[in-house]
């Protein structure tokens, strides 16, 4: 892919690296003349040091063939101003960090696909790894609705059940969803059915509507502690 990256800031730098090592076609725009040099002797692409809330600068990283934009900088007006820019030039995916989600509905509006503010994103990721250690990896959907990864110790009260049994008994609710589980001695993924039975070391792929509260992960065998 053709990807235009505005900012080498904190988020910038790291998907540079990613996007130039996938084998992408990178172009980077850049203000700050120190981060433009230090970007354009660590990566092989092409870098801008200008200002790309300039239609003049787009056109210079070739936006009229890029087949993605992100924008990255630590402000939202910059950011939107790059956006609609980039509309102009009829770039299929256009993506932005949001950094005060009162500006969401913004971007919303001029249909740019958004990742929101990131610094909190960091943290409750951090947050989750002390408060939630058996949790090995987790996405939150909506306001409160979560996909994770946990692993089944061996006197976890769903060890041994199929699904069937587990929700017959009441150990899985209703709004809990057992989507993939990975087993040492299998290959691949278990798709799991209503006749797949749990087994300790089982690493399993979680959906729950309400979160992944300690009242879950207990069913799991992660007996956690209630008042971190």
């Amino acid at each position: 892919m053709y990807i235009i990256i505005v900012g080498a800031g904190d988020i910038g730098t790291p998907l540079i690296d990613i996007a130039t090592r996938s084998g992408n076609e990178v172009v980077v725009i850049e203000r700050d003349a120190q981060r433009a040099d230090a970007v354009a002797g660590e990566h092989d692409c092409l870098v801008l040091n200008a200002d790309a809330t300039s239609k003049e600068t787009l056109s210079d990283a070739g936006a009229e063939r890029a087949d993605a934009i992100i924008s990255t900088t630590d402000q939202d007006a910059t950011n939107v101003m790059v956006c609609l820019l980039a509309e102009e030039f009829d770039i299929p995916a256009i993506t932005s960090v949001v950094h005060n989600p009162e500006h969401m509905n913004l971007f919303r509006q001029i249909g740019v696909n958004t990742i929101e503010n990131p610094q909190q994103l960091i943290a409750g990721h951090l947050y989750r790894a002390v408060a939630r250690p058996a949790i090995v990896d987790y996405m939150r959907i909506g306001d409160q609705a979560e996909v994770f990864e946990i692993t089944v110790t061996e006197d976890a009260p769903v060890a041994g059940k199929t699904l069937t049994e587990a929700g017959k008994e009441g150990i899985l609710s209703d709004d809990v969803l057992i989507v993939a589980i990975e087993r040492e001695d299998n290959n691949k993924p278990i798709t799991p059915r209503g006749k797949t039975r749990i087994k300790a070391n089982d690493l399993l792929t979680v959906y729950s509507a309400s979160g992944a509260d300690p009242e879950l992960t207990d069913i799991f065998g992660h007996y956690e502690d209630r008042t971190v």
